[in-house]
């Protein structure tokens, strides 16, 4: 389901930048980002190597502060709200896992969990925490440097949602695990998040699991937002159309490609198309590699995922 642009947001951004370096080598990670994430939501951040997701979340984490940028809905001053506040504020309610899952080796998983309880106490879900280690047939008292990925990455994911966060940001923890183990720690990450009402932002390369997993996408490219929004309405605005059709103004061209003796094109639709053209919705793989494809493609958000500069525009 897709939620409104009146929806509360749990994450807004408005000319959100981000340089690494100076003088001569300095290079931008993030430019001019605006944007924002509806609470509840399930949302993925899609893009090239390079593109600036891992910077993000950890912006959005409160790791590291951005460069420049206007502030939001939270009145902070700060280029990023996160639930209402300064990247940071709200540690105990924001949870944050990426690829290197850090946990100490030495510890077992019942000693691990036990920390957890220790770092989180009065909000932290020892049953949520168990029955997920419980789910993976792990011992408790086996040690953390014995596990395989996809245990190591269960243990992660039990301490992170055992905090109970509002806010959960995953960069690509499942990285490397095999296409079941993925599924099956997909599917629990959702259903927690769906009973909870967490919203969450994860990034991922996996096209194929995005269109059942998440309901609002992000998509970086070169370091701007270039498309957001539900899934839904992302994929309602636009439209493949193949034929040998005249011209396609004034529609916006995505992207266009010989076939056969016509084209296809991915185009937004501005009114009525011309005789000679076939139209379909496009999938979400479609949808994404087109952008990516094209960089001079204007960005394109839905209403509810524009920054507070855009809505003031």
């Amino acid at each position: 389901m897709s939620t409104t642009s009146s929806a509360p947001a749990a994450i807004e951004a408005s000319g959100l930048s981000l340089r690494y370096g100076r003088g001569r080598r300095a290079a931008l990670a993030l430019q001019d980002c605006s944007f924002r994430v509806p609470a509840g939501s399930v949302c993925a951040l899609v893009g090239p190597n390079g593109a600036g997701k891992s910077t993000l979340l950890r912006i959005i984490a409160g790791l590291i502060r951005p460069d420049s940028g206007a502030g939001t809905g939270g009145g902070t001053g700060t280029t990023v709200d996160v639930l209402g506040a300064a990247p940071g504020t709200h540690r105990d309610r924001v949870g944050y896992l990426d690829q290197d899952q850090p946990l100490y080796g030495h510890l077992s998983i019942a000693d691990t969990l036990a920390l957890g309880a220790r770092l989180n106490a009065g909000h932290w879900d020892a049953a949520c925490a168990a029955r997920i280690v419980e789910q993976g047939s792990l011992d408790p008292k086996s040690k953390i440097r014995r596990l395989s990925g996809g245990q190591r990455t269960r243990v992660a994911l039990a301490l992170t949602l055992g905090k109970r966060p509002e806010l959960l940001l995953l960069d690509e923890p499942m990285a490397e695990l095999d296409p079941l183990a993925r599924q099956q720690l997909m599917g629990l990450l959702l259903a927690d998040a769906a009973e909870n009402g967490t919203t969450v932002l994860l990034s991922s390369h996996i096209v194929a699991e995005l269109a059942y997993s998440c309901d609002h996408l992000l998509l970086l490219g070169d370091g701007r937002v270039r498309l957001g929004g539900s899934v839904e309405e992302l994929l309602a605005a636009h439209t493949v159309v193949t034929g040998r059709g005249s011209d396609l103004s004034p529609h916006t061209v995505i992207e266009s490609r010989p076939t056969g003796r016509g084209r296809t094109a991915l185009i937004r639709p501005r009114g009525p198309l011309a005789d000679g053209w076939q139209t379909q919705e496009p999938t979400l793989e479609e949808l994404l590699l087109a952008h990516l494809r094209a960089p001079s493609s204007p960005a394109f958000l839905t209403p509810e995922m524009r920054g507070a500069t855009a809505r003031a525009a």
